[in-house]
């Protein structure tokens, strides 16, 4: 819950009460979902908010990973729910055998 806390402070600043109005999460908002960034007001703001909450809470939990892994120092920063290196949607392939074995099929 403090990384997630933590995101959003950093994410809304010169925009607390406003978070809507904050360029970088239009913009994190335009590549998720497409919708230009100009065209995001305070309606739209909260219906993706809504919609997306349970990939949000999974993005806040990798956030708390992710700063877990980088204070203890760790090279492997993408560990927690992810080995480092592996796909996890691909059965744990690397992404470079995964073009090998595509480049030799």
């Amino acid at each position: 819950m403090l990384a997630a806390l933590r995101f959003l402070w950093n994410a809304t600043r010169r925009h607390r009460f406003t978070p809507w109005r904050s360029d970088y999460l239009k913009w994190r908002i335009e590549t998720y979902s497409g919708k230009k960034a100009e065209t995001i007001e305070a309606a739209d703001f909260w219906r993706f908010l809504w919609r997306e909450r349970a990939e949000l809470l999974r993005f806040f939990a990798w956030t708390g990973d992710f700063a877990a892994q980088s204070r203890r120092g760790s090279r492997t920063v993408w560990g927690g729910r992810f080995s480092a290196g592996r796909d996890a949607w691909s059965g744990g392939e690397t992404p470079a055998a995964a073009l090998k074995r595509e480049s030799d099929g």
